[in-house]
């Protein structure tokens, strides 16, 4: 036994001495990639690639900038696309959790995705989350439960059948959505 207690030490010590450093919060959000920034990177390599402008479509509303959640000084929003037309089912949620590395992007860049599922009938959501230059792991995790929780306490005005959440998302926001 007394052979293999310096390695579980050892094991043990070097587990413990790491902990998250503080130095990359700037309580800034870092703007560096956005989707003009991810088109100039595809474009070099997929010729083809476009930007898809929001849509805009007639039979969605919008709503933008709701608070879901309030984090010390911070509030955290989300925007909503539904269907303007009114269902005699309840409908699907959909969060739709954006990308960028944990450290940039925002709840604009799938504006254009969600606006096409609300026109299918779905009702989006589109929220921010505390990027890694703001708050240290796992703050954005308990920032999107945040938005989950909201979207249940808020289903009855969207219409929603609150056992029908999906979260989707891209890069960091599909590593949040998972």
């Amino acid at each position: 036994m007394k052979k293999y207690f310096p390695a579980i030490f050892f094991f043990l010590n070097g587990c413990i001495g790491h902990a998250q450093s503080k130095a990359g919060i700037t309580n800034k959000s870092d703007t560096s990639y956005s989707l003009y920034t991810a088109y100039s990177g595809t474009i070099k390599t997929h010729p083809q690639t476009k930007i898809v402008n929001e849509l805009k479509p007639a039979t969605v509303a919008e709503e933008r900038n709701l608070v879901y959640c309030t984090q010390g000084n911070s509030k955290l929003l989300t925007d909503v696309f539904y269907p303007k037309e009114k269902a005699a089912t309840k409908r699907t949620a959909i969060i739709i959790v954006h990308g960028g590395g944990w450290r940039s992007g925002n709840k604009t860049f799938h504006h254009s995705m969600a606006q096409r599922l609300a026109a299918l009938g779905y009702v989006c959501f589109t929220p921010e989350y505390r990027l890694s230059t703001e708050a240290l792991y796992p703050a954005a995790v308990f920032d999107i439960k945040s938005v989950i929780r909201w979207v249940r306490k808020n289903a009855a005005k969207y219409n929603l059948d609150d056992s029908k959440i999906s979260v989707a998302g891209h890069s960091a926001g599909g590593e949040l959505a998972a």
